[in-house]
């Protein structure tokens, strides 16, 4: 596995953030416990039940970081950029709930040209290019 190359702000993480989230099924896991795990954290906020915040990491990160080593074979983004990487799933949420996965694909893919070094059999089978946009 590649080293976690280093960035001087946010914008510069962004594509190696979906880069490491290139396989459509990792977006949706990432999606249903993001999303699942902010429901349940407002329930909580909204019933006054403060120990279902705790829902929201325990639920995203325990769907998300399987996704990493089973699907993308690699590792979350967030072992070495937490705040960076929790700021890079609220987006990815975002452009998934306004139906533009499309556009994620494609950051994902032109990071990965770019940056060779950050392939993984996964989400660069064969020295083909397996993502489609």
């Amino acid at each position: 596995m590649a080293e976690r190359p280093q960035f001087s702000n946010y914008r510069e993480f962004f594509p190696y953030y979906v880069a490491m989230h290139s396989r459509a099924a990792t977006r949706r896991l990432h999606f249903a416990g993001t999303v699942t795990g902010l429901s349940v954290a407002m329930i909580g906020l909204l019933t006054g039940r403060p120990r279902l915040l705790a829902a929201f990491p325990l639920i995203g990160y325990g769907t998300a970081w399987p996704a990493h080593w089973l699907i993308e074979k690699n590792n979350p983004a967030s072992f070495g950029h937490p705040a960076w990487s929790l700021r890079g799933d609220l987006e990815m949420v975002g452009y998934m709930l306004r139906g533009r996965d499309r556009e994620l694909t494609i950051i994902a893919r032109d990071y990965l040209r770019a940056h060779p070094d950050q392939r993984t059999r996964a989400n660069w089978p064969g020295g083909g290019l397996r993502l489609a946009a």
